[in-house]
């Protein structure tokens, strides 16, 4: 198996932190990519249209995309259940996935406003915008502590993702310090093994 990787990529360390829960991070090869919204790379292109990252390869010979379908992927094929089968607690952990990924989303939008876009053109109510829609997200997480758990779910893992990227990108946001009850869950769920490991592409 192989994924196209950016150490940097949330949505990359989403998929790596689910292999690795199921023991199969050591099976997969990471290949070079370089996405980004203007200077788009070509290489992925050929395999995913989008030319987002992560874009992955089966040893079937099967390309998936995007992280949803490769991180159900990898639970499949591992026999895990890090996807609940059925019922509630299914749609409970696949909607706190795309809470979790909506964190990323605006994440991501908000620094490209800031670091690709040319000064004189940036929008700032619009970084103002996605700021707000990362900080009602989390606020609803601190208000709903029940949300979370320290079970390796899809949603948690997506969860615990985004707020590594805030770290890594917006050490500023003082989430810590807003919401105290996902920064206690988030001190517990950070130093699951997969959580704190890192990847990086071979010498």
């Amino acid at each position: 198996m192989k994924l196209m990787f950016s150490p940097f990529s949330p949505y990359v360390r989403k998929c790596l932190v689910i292999a690795n829960e199921l023991g199969m991070d050591s099976r997969i090869e990471l290949l070079t990519a370089a996405a980004n919204p203007i200077n788009r790379d070509r290489t992925i292109i050929t395999h995913n249209p989008l030319g987002k990252i992560p874009t992955f390869f089966t040893d079937d010979g099967e390309t998936l995309y995007d992280s949803r379908v490769i991180c159900e992927y990898l639970n499949d094929l591992g026999k895990g259940s890090l996807f609940p089968a059925s019922g509630l607690a299914r749609w409970r952990a696949l909607t706190l996935q795309s809470l979790g990924d909506g964190i990323l989303d605006a994440a991501i939008l908000a620094r490209y406003e800031g670091f690709l876009r040319p000064e004189a053109l940036r929008w700032q109510e619009w970084s103002v915008g996605q700021r707000d829609k990362i900080h009602t997200s989390i606020a609803h997480l601190n208000a709903n502590p029940s949300l979370l758990s320290d079970e390796a779910t899809i949603g948690n893992i997506a969860v615990g993702c985004a707020l590594w990227y805030l770290d890594l990108r917006f050490a500023d946001f003082g989430w810590r310090e807003a919401y105290p009850e996902v920064a206690r869950w988030y001190a517990a769920y950070s130093q699951r093994p997969s959580m704190k490991m890192t990847w990086a592409l071979p010498a």
